[in-house]
């Protein structure tokens, strides 16, 4: 798998955050994370939203791009965006997953990470 492309100032990522109300948003659109609110660097920073996307890019793989983008949009307006299925296995996966993409070998304390909308704070 090639790495994903990181796209700070999206657009598309802006109107996420717009719509969501949250102060900062990464969202994947097949292997690109498109960010709003946060710079590369703050994103890479913490390994638990890195996990968390590279989740949805891997529900992008295996779903195919147009079916995952329906898929998703049909399960957020079923049940909205925090009850989404694939939004709670990300959350799972940014838990599990992510000593994968810590850089200095310490996993920082999950109060510091990213909350996504709707999560508790």
């Amino acid at each position: 798998m090639k790495p994903p492309r990181i796209i700070p100032n999206s657009p598309f990522a802006r109107i996420a955050r717009r719509v969501l109300g949250s102060s900062s948003v990464a969202m994947v659109l097949g292997n690109a994370i498109h960010l709003s609110g946060a710079t590369r660097e703050e994103f890479l920073r913490d390994p638990y939203w890195v996990a968390h996307e590279m989740c949805h890019i891997r529900q992008f793989q295996e779903h195919g791009y147009l079916p995952f983008l329906w898929k998703y949009l049909v399960e957020s307006a079923r049940v909205g965006y925090y009850n989404n299925k694939y939004e709670a296995e990300a959350r799972v996966a940014g838990q599990r997953d992510a000593q994968l993409y810590v850089h200095n070998g310490v996993l920082p304390d999950p109060a510091t990470m990213h909350r996504g909308a709707g999560e508790p704070s």
